[in-house]
């Protein structure tokens, strides 16, 4: 059996082929699993509440964060959450299965392009983890329809 050469061309495309997917997806924000906070910082005032949350790197976080700032309407859904709908759909670039799911996810719903602020346990497979409150955030507690502003830090 003679072995042919590997031509030079046959070796980068071997090289570019597993080095530059998983890269792409980490600079991108691709991989739903591995959620690194970013500096993009919001604020979210309703009845006098305030509360911060630090935005994840994905490309459906970034498209929100160039939205900002918004006026929506924040109101209780189900047991465990809070909703407000944007004013149009976000990028779903990236998004993908996430475990660990846990209180105070700031999420986007795709199905209905809706914010899904959770203050209890929940598990849905229609979600973007958009990032994590870092305070204030028992004011997702407070039953009721209100005004809502979101704007940058």
């Amino acid at each position: 059996m003679t072995r042919q050469p590997i031509s030079r061309r046959a070796l980068l495309c071997a090289a570019l082929a597993t080095v530059v997917p998983q890269g792409a997806a980490n600079s991108q924000g691709r991989d739903p699993a591995s959620q690194e906070p970013t500096d993009m910082q919001i604020r979210m005032i309703f009845d006098g509440r305030i509360m911060t949350a630090t935005l994840y790197d994905s490309s459906s976080a970034r498209d929100f964060f160039s939205m900002l700032p918004l006026h929506l309407t924040i109101s209780d859904y189900a047991h465990n959450e809070k909703i407000a709908y944007l004013p149009r759909k976000l990028t779903e670039d990236g998004s993908g299965p996430f475990g660990n799911e846990q209180p105070y996810d700031l999420c986007y719903f795709m199905p209905w392009g809706n914010l899904a602020m959770f203050h209890a346990d929940y598990r849905h497979p229609g979600l973007i983890r958009l990032g994590r409150f870092d305070d204030g955030e028992q004011a997702l507690h407070t039953r009721g329809e209100f005004p809502l502003h979101i704007e940058r830090v």
